[in-house]
């Protein structure tokens, strides 16, 4: 899969594309009948969200799991960031967010790159997010909000929240937000037939099996879940590899210190079931867990 032309400008000006239904039910039949394994563990590349026992975040699904390893190499998700990019890409981060029904926590205003910036020592905003809903996204159940256009802003001041959530995040100040959005439409309005016509923030709703790619730049957050239904989602973190990160500050399973490219699988890798390396089948090692505050060499 490559972009077009018009792919392109869509996405330099807003700073994300969506593709509904981009895989079909039975491949994200496959990677959803893994979920609650991976959840069930107890392990630390499971955060569990503030006085929940619920899953807000797993990391690393890909190192032992065998249908997100396939999906970590799948040309759907790898080949239009490449061609954003330009360059061969590595996996930076690999998640499954789970925003649980009833359980499911906010994830406050952010930029990824703020993070990456500050806590991995990535050079520059040459990596973004793609990312597939495991579930149907509603307007109900959380769904991922954006500030169309706000990546062009570059790498905005934030401050290191360590209290809200069960997951620190650098985030941006309210004042910050509410003249973003104001800059990108404003609150929107509703149409002579009572249609809404979305301004400042958008939220990308559909079906199970939906994509998303969103700049690492670009500003979002998402609401709690109060609805009945999940909404879990499958996030890549892809990044240039000559724009690797300088510091494992963060352990292992959070921000991966191996740079090699991406070797993409057929299109048909998931039903298939292509043959993947797991080299954590047999357990997370102990390095995974050691971090520095230095610079690598």
């Amino acid at each position: 899969m490559h972009l077009t032309p018009d792919q392109t400008a869509a996405f330099e000006r807003d700073g994300y594309l969506f593709f509904p239904g981009h895989f079909s039910a039975a491949e994200v039949a496959l990677l959803n009948a893994e979920v609650p394994a991976l959840y069930a563990r107890r392990e630390a590349y499971n955060v569990r969200e503030k006085g929940s026992d619920a899953v807000r975040t797993n990391f690393a699904a890909h190192l032992y799991s065998a249908p997100f390893a396939r999906l970590a190499r799948h040309p759907r998700m790898v080949r239009p960031v490449e061609d954003l990019l330009g360059e061969r890409l590595y996996l930076h981060q690999f998640k499954i967010n789970g925003k649980m029904a009833f359980e499911g926590d906010v994830w406050q205003w952010h930029q990824d790159y703020g993070t990456w910036q500050a806590d991995d020592l990535m050079p520059s905003a040459r990596a973004m997010n793609i990312a597939v809903f495991l579930d149907d996204v509603n307007e109900f159940n959380g769904p991922l909000m954006f500030i169309p256009g706000s990546h062009r802003r570059g790498v905005l001041e934030a401050g290191h929240d360590v209290t809200t959530t069960s997951y620190p995040l650098w985030t941006l100040e309210h004042a910050l937000i509410a003249q973003l959005v104001e800059q990108a439409g404003g609150a929107g309005r509703f149409d002579a037939e009572g249609h809404y016509l979305p301004g400042g923030i958008v939220a990308p709703k559909g079906p199970a099996g939906s994509m998303l790619v969103f700049h690492s730049c670009l500003v979002h957050a998402s609401t709690s879940n109060l609805s009945p239904w999940n909404r879990v989602s499958v996030y890549l973190s892809l990044c240039a590899v000559s724009n690797h990160i300088r510091r494992f500050k963060r352990p292992e399973y959070i921000a991966h210190r191996r740079f090699e490219p991406i070797e993409c699988l057929p299109d048909d890798c998931l039903l298939a079931q292509s043959a993947v390396e797991l080299p954590w089948a047999q357990g997370m090692p102990a390095s995974a867990l050691e971090t520095s505050p230095d610079p690598i060499q």
